[in-house]
């Protein structure tokens, strides 16, 4: 019993990840009412890249989360190719972009 319950605390403690664990489903369903994923998928390339493609780039940079907001933000291209991101400021509130952006990088 002792192994299951240190099993199961090891595996809430990968997933919370941070401080504050972030809500995949609702962070998903906030990406899908933001018009996020008309271009991204979680898994493949579609205008924009794959979410786990982002997560994999950014894994371990301390700055990422800041650069991503900023990029959803005001939009921009270059990064992943010729195809623009549109800015999402101000239709997409901050605390939105955040979650979201925590999700990606969660992935």
């Amino acid at each position: 019993m002792k192994v299951l319950l240190s099993a199961v605390a090891a595996a809430t403690l990968l997933m919370a990840g941070s401080a504050h664990a972030v809500d995949a489903a609702a962070a998903k369903a906030l990406a899908q009412k933001s018009g996020c994923l008309a271009c991204h998928s979680i898994d493949a390339k579609v205008l924009g890249p794959a979410y786990k493609d982002v997560a994999a780039k950014y894994k371990g940079d301390k700055g990422a989360e800041a650069k991503l907001i900023a990029k959803v933000k005001a939009g921009g291209s270059g990064v992943w190719g010729n195809i623009p991101m549109p800015a999402n400021s101000p239709q997409v509130k901050d605390e939105d972009i955040k979650t979201i952006v925590e999700w990606v990088l969660s992935l």
